[in-house]
């Protein structure tokens, strides 16, 4: 056995010993929807999420995010809770817990360090989603799984309720082969579920009327047309998630301690967001994917959420 493979193997096991539910190796040649990319950046579909424009030479080859870089390991947590709570303010199933990146990034760190121990003289940088690491597509050449027409990672065996985290290395370590099959098929129902129309086509987002967006990225106040849309979503959406066949069949609740639901996350006060007092929000909400938004964000959400339901009512 080739001793990069050995040490391929040591890191996979580590990886899974620390808690993550899936790990593979990718290469970090050209991303092969670069021109996708160009084509949905010059068509508005970012909306406000200018970042996503300065990244996007990088997000096209990922080998210029860390020069150094060889490979990327690239790790899967599962993170389904199960049929979301009865709440007028719905909230993504992601974020009923603490804040992921903390969570995963204590991880990573920890992955990171047993590549240097496995492989003197390493060097590693960890990712999660964050910067101008195109994570589904390296999950997609690491073997994990494929692009949904919603643009969700898809594993065969998990669905698509998972956060994808990044290590980059210079390491010798033995890529696998990418996941080929897309196993959608002629499904539509992500696309056909999407309360907003949010899909332009198969695996194109227009992100100014997907709610996830809305509620999270968007930080001006709503239009009026835009406080429709968010419907009954105080942060989030799982539609196109919860009719997949994938995860109908595969999706399992996660047994991980640190991921555990937190119910004033999962089934927030509306009216205490409505109050909006920063302090009260900072130590509710501080290490929680609420920060994100943050105060002014959430209080939006709630009045939006609230008018909604009166709008229903009425």
């Amino acid at each position: 056995m080739k001793k990069d493979v050995e040490q391929t193997i040591a890191v996979k096991r580590r990886a899974l010993e620390i808690g993550f539910d899936a790990v593979g190796v990718a290469t970090l040649e050209p991303n092969a929807h670069a021109t996708e990319l160009d084509q949905w950046l010059d068509a508005g579909y970012a909306g406000s999420m200018t970042y996503l424009h300065r990244q996007a030479e990088k997000r096209k080859n990922p080998a210029r995010i860390m020069p150094e870089a060889r490979v990327a390991v690239v790790t899967l947590t599962n993170y389904f809770h199960g049929a979301a709570p009865p709440s007028s303010g719905r909230v993504a199933q992601y974020a009923w817990s603490a804040d992921y990146h903390r969570v995963l990034g204590a991880r990573l760190a920890q992955l990171a360090t047993a590549i240097r121990e496995i492989m003197p003289g390493a060097i590693t940088r960890c990712y999660v989603d964050a910067g101008p690491v195109p994570e589904r597509e390296l999950a997609q050449r690491a073997g994990l799984g494929w692009i949904g027409k919603n643009m969700m990672l898809i594993d065969p065996a998990r669905g698509s309720f998972t956060f994808i985290g990044v290590v980059l290395t210079d390491a010798e370590l033995a890529a696998d082969l990418p996941f080929e099959a897309d196993r959608c098929g002629t499904c539509r129902a992500c696309l056909d579920a999407c309360p907003t129309s949010a899909f332009v086509a198969p695996g194109v987002l227009d992100a100014r009327r997907c709610i996830s967006y809305l509620t999270i990225e968007h930080t001006a106040d709503f239009s009026d047309a835009e406080q429709q849309l968010v419907g009954e979503w105080l942060f989030g959406c799982d539609v196109c998630q919860d009719v997949c066949p994938w995860n109908v069949k595969f999706a399992r609740p996660a047994r991980d301690v640190e991921l555990g639901v937190r119910p004033e996350v999962a089934e927030p006060d509306l009216t205490a967001l409505l109050d909006g007092n920063p302090d009260a929000f900072q130590r509710g909400f501080g290490d929680t994917p609420f920060e994100r938004p943050g105060v002014a964000g959430m209080r939006r959400n709630s009045a939006a959420v609230l008018a909604n339901r009166r709008r229903t009512h009425a």
